[in-house]
């Protein structure tokens, strides 16, 4: 098997692995506290990354990182937001908002677009910006339609969308740039747990939820595995390439909310989605072209 086909693989497992398993997992922990939740994950995701500095490589490359003002500095902001991010994607599972994590991921890479207009000073084409403006007008209908903001998908859209640009700003490999966010976070996490279990009300402790607490301590493994895959695809693959295979995954989420959790799925949702689909197909016509010119020569 070639590499490429390989990183194909991989990404479509990846991908597949967050649209489709992490809400199944987080609707296993519903009954539980977002914030809780959020705190299990930083825990067991600290335990499940501590074997890979086993490893010589991935040892020095941290120690080089930690060294690094400048790298702290940024994953320090990359961990508000990515803690954000995480919270919010917890919270709509449990509150029966799939469909919305699904379009905050949809709208993503047209976030990443205009902040890269926005704060880098990037060209757009005019792709692009009619992507934008369709994505915009998908907002909007919304908001006038069903009287609210889709605050759960800009949410989620806007926090990945800095996260991503906050990790462009450091050298640094997924596993390692993970690990020190979650030790970033680990004191906070610490500190609230203890403050729980002075109240007795910590759910991983309770003695009648064996499947509860067995499932909060998978909460590292449903973490690390996608992001081990996704690191897999990008060694392997271009990163426009990688950039199709992204919609994997919200539209996984998508049919996993209306086909198993029966989330309602109205006309105007449906009209939402579609624009935001439009805006991705005229989003994506540009790097398709650029894609068959590389093949073309």
């Amino acid at each position: 098997m070639s590499e490429s086909r390989l990183g194909q693989i991989y990404a479509i497992l990846a991908f597949l692995f967050w649209g489709g398993i992490a809400p199944i997992y987080f609707k296993q922990v519903a009954n539980v506290d977002a914030f809780e939740v959020l705190i299990y994950r930083v825990l067991f995701s600290c335990l499940t990354l501590l074997p890979f500095f086993l490893f010589r490589k991935e040892l020095q490359a941290l120690i080089v990182a930690i060294k690094d003002f400048r790298t702290i500095k940024y994953l320090f902001f990359s961990t508000f937001v990515i803690s954000i991010n995480w919270l919010t994607f917890i919270w709509a599972i449990a509150n029966d908002r799939i469909l919305e994590a699904s379009l905050g991921y949809y709208i993503n890479p047209l976030v990443n677009v205009g902040l890269g207009f926005l704060i880098f000073n990037e060209r757009m084409t005019r792709n692009q910006y009619l992507a934008i403006f369709i994505g915009l007008l998908a907002v909007a209908y919304q908001l006038f339609a069903l009287g609210y903001l889709p605050l759960v998908s800009l949410i989620l859209a806007f926090s990945f969308g800095f996260y991503g640009m906050l990790r462009k700003k450091v050298n640094v490999g997924s596993i390692v740039g993970l690990f020190i966010e979650v030790i970033i976070l680990l004191p906070f996490a610490l500190a609230y747990l203890f403050y729980l279990y002075q109240y007795e009300v910590v759910a991983f402790f309770e003695s009648s939820s064996f499947y509860t607490s067995f499932m909060l301590a998978l909460s590292g493994l449903v973490t690390v595995i996608p992001l081990l895959l996704f690191n897999g695809a990008t060694t392997r693959m271009k990163l426009t390439t990688i950039g199709f295979f992204q919609y994997i995954g919200p539209t996984v989420a998508f049919f996993v909310a209306i086909f198993i959790y029966k989330e309602e799925f109205n006309f105007d949702k449906l009209v939402t989605f579609i624009l935001i689909w439009i805006a991705l197909f005229v989003f994506s016509l540009g790097t398709i072209n650029k894609l068959r010119k590389g093949v073309n020569r």
